[in-house]
């Protein structure tokens, strides 16, 4: 671990997480793994231990743990949001407050707060959607209606703002700003949409260091940076079409058409090896294979109503050859990386046994187990393979608060650092001991 830590200080890069952090949306590495060790097999009778449960407000947007600190978002507001929860935006802006909340990780006491002023006029206006990003000794947030801040992680100062509707007249969309920041190197990386498009902010002052205007409508999808084809490239979901760009320059260097319907590009793109897929809404995926040397990637399969996973709030995980995600109607499907195929499926860890537009699940792999996070307040432990599915244990840890299609859901993903589990709905966050005694 020294050498690591020598080596991104020799490259001037600030590493995000440190021992046991979840630091930002997915994980240390932002690819839905948590490598953790010491981690409990099973669920002990009762379900695992609650270590603490703290009071906040509403909101989507799930806790980043680091350096003995929870940080996490939530909206304050009069009004009734769970009347305005349905597809369409209030008649009326909303009127609010935002806060970014700093906990004491051990026991759930709050240290420190940043509160502004944010009208909402938004679907499904419980607060806001992007998990805060923290690097060293930084934070990053981004509200449901544009506002980028940059705040002192010890004392919740803030250091430098960005509002993405003045600043580079964006128009937000129906279910707000859900792009969760991307520190990398120097850069802060964000997808605000109007007259920007891609833009790539220095992370200390906030100073632009480069746009790419590719559209005007942001999308639901994060920036992604990962290797394909062996070349490190930054992957833009628009609501048009995928495009892979360079992460230092914002330059384009393809496009794949990809239209879910009503412009939900959400899930952040996957990539195993020299593949990389994305889907949504609308049975819309696609599977791209990238060959080195070569500059653009050959299309493999496109999904269709029979095939592939056209997953809504959720991001799959690519293992293998394989692909497991939740479908749109709320089925846990294990999919033929290859050929898009699906092999398998089941709603015991999303609804429970039913189906559910939109039904939701967050996936998270710690060894050879994954831990499954339903919309239902309900944590799984399983193993996926090509071969099916097999609980390990489940318990209850959450309730569900937030109204969607006729049912009470859980959709924000949670965390997993200090071998605990740290998950929140609209009236409170909870952190469990997932260690094994």
């Amino acid at each position: 671990m020294r050498n690591i830590l020598l080596a991104w200080a020799v490259v001037g890069v600030t590493p995000l997480w440190a021992g046991d952090d979840w630091p930002q949306w997915l994980g240390p590495q932002r690819d839905a793994v948590w490598p953790e060790t010491g981690i409990l097999d099973t669920f002990p009778a009762g379900g695992p231990k609650l270590l603490w449960r703290t009071k906040i407000n509403g909101g989507y947007a799930g806790p980043a743990v680091s350096g003995g600190y929870v940080f996490v978002m939530d909206y304050q507001t009069k009004a009734d949001t769970k009347a305005d929860a349905n597809p369409n935006p209030p008649k009326n802006a909303l009127d609010g407050r935002e806060r970014v909340l700093c906990l004491d990780a051990k026991t759930g006491e709050e240290r420190w707060k940043h509160t502004y002023e944010s009208k909402y006029k938004v679907s499904y206006p419980a607060g806001p959607r992007c998990t805060p990003t923290v690097d060293g000794d930084r934070v990053y947030t981004l509200g449901t209606m544009g506002h980028l801040f940059c705040l002192d992680a010890k004392t919740g100062k803030a250091l430098w703002s960005k509002d993405f509707v003045k600043d580079f007249d964006a128009t937000v969309g129906l279910w707000g700003c859900t792009g969760h920041p991307l520190v990398d190197g120097k850069q802060l990386i964000v997808i605000p949409g109007g007259k920007a498009g891609v833009v790539a902010l220095d992370k200390t002052t906030g100073a632009e260091l480069w746009r790419a205007p590719l559209s005007a409508d942001p999308g639901y999808a994060p920036p992604v940076i990962a290797e394909v084809g062996g070349v490190r490239q930054l992957l833009i979901w628009l609501p048009e079409k995928l495009h892979g760009l360079d992460p230092m320059t914002g330059k384009e260097r393809w496009s794949v058409e990809l239209k879910p319907q009503y412009g939900m590009s959400i899930m952040a793109p996957r990539v195993s090896g020299d593949y990389l897929f994305a889907g949504g809404i609308g049975w819309k995926s696609v599977l791209l294979k990238f060959t080195k040397g070569e500059a653009l990637p050959k299309e493999v399969w496109r999904g269709t109503r029979e095939t592939s996973i056209s997953p809504v709030n959720m991001t799959p995980f690519l293992e293998g050859d394989m692909i497991y995600g939740v479908d749109q109607p709320g089925e846990l499907r294990g999919v033929d990386l290859a050929t898009g195929k699906r092999l398998w499926q089941t709603y015991a860890p999303t609804t429970g046994e039913k189906n559910a537009s939109s039904g939701t699940a967050f996936v998270v792999k710690n060894a050879d187990r994954f831990f499954l996070f339903g919309e239902t307040g309900r944590l799984t432990l399983a193993k996926l393979t090509r071969g099916g599915y097999e609980e390990l244990g489940a318990a209850k840890i959450l309730d569900p608060t937030t109204p969607a299609f006729g049912r009470e859901v859980v959709w924000s993903h949670p965390a997993f650092a200090q071998k605990c589990i740290f998950a929140r709905n609209d009236k409170e966050i909870v952190c469990y001991s997932l260690a094994k005694e």
